[in-house]
């Protein structure tokens, strides 16, 4: 069984160095290393590739250049073509996010898939397509359906990462949780002890909805046990008498 753990990234006669680099960068951001050129205009290494990959050196200290598609998908299983242009080829059409469900299947069965990219100007032609077996094709404004060498390799790394990782879709402002309605209730008290104290509750008719008013203001925040507590001496520290009226 193959030892493949991600997918190849294939960038079919890349034309410029920073853009390369943009695309390692891209990679790196979601754990992709294996960066293959094929053919690239101003050939490898380039120059102008460091700078743009912002870090991501290992993408480019170990990428592969190959003289032809053939070279570089010979070693792979499944080959996707990404491409916005309308092909009259009989292949199943996926976006990046069943792509990369469809690799994760792939690398778990020992299989080893790759993404072909096609060049910053032109794209993919019909014969580098011919050689994949399925066209990935970004979901974008039908309008305007541009993206750059980047942008492409970025939104399908991201979804081929994204499958795996674990990060939880909502974190709450406060991982230790919301106060205990006791602790919220003790607050609320409180609070309206002290504000009775002060007059604040001049009008006996409007005593039941202002209190309601102040405890929704209170119940709405979603205060943590420590803000609670926090709060509580804020109104005992105000409602100590002045040290100048001693």
């Amino acid at each position: 069984m193959s030892d493949v753990k991600q997918p190849a990234i294939i960038l079919v006669r890349p034309q410029l160095g920073e853009n390369i680099g943009k695309a390692a960068r891209a990679m790196l951001n979601f754990g992709l290393t294996d960066m293959r050129l094929v053919a690239p205009r101003d050939g490898w290494p380039n120059p102008a590739a460091g700078p743009s990959a912002s870090g991501a050196d290992v993408v480019l200290e170990n990428a592969k250049v190959f003289e032809s598609v053939e070279d570089a998908v010979a070693d792979l299983s499944h080959v996707y073509a990404s491409t916005v242009r309308d092909r009259d080829m009989p292949k199943p059409v996926v976006t990046p996010r069943e792509a990369a469900a469809q690799m994760h299947k792939m690398i778990a069965g020992g299989e080893a898939p790759g993404i072909l990219f096609g060049p910053e100007r032109s794209g993919l032609t019909n014969d580098d397509v011919v050689l994949a077996d399925a066209v990935l094709t970004v979901p974008v404004n039908p309008g305007f359906g541009s993206l750059n060498l980047a942008q492409a390799v970025i939104l399908t790394a991201y979804e081929f990462h994204s499958q795996a990782d674990s990060t939880p879709a909502y974190q709450p402002a406060h991982p230790e949780g919301i106060a205990p309605k006791e602790d919220l209730i003790g607050l609320m008290e409180h609070l309206e002890g002290e504000l009775d104290k002060r007059g604040f509750f001049r009008s006996e008719g409007r005593r039941a909805p202002m209190r309601r008013t102040l405890r929704n203001v209170l119940q709405n925040a979603g205060f943590s046990k420590q803000e609670i507590f926090t709060l509580r001496g804020v109104v005992k520290s105000l409602a100590r008498r002045p040290r100048d009226e001693d």
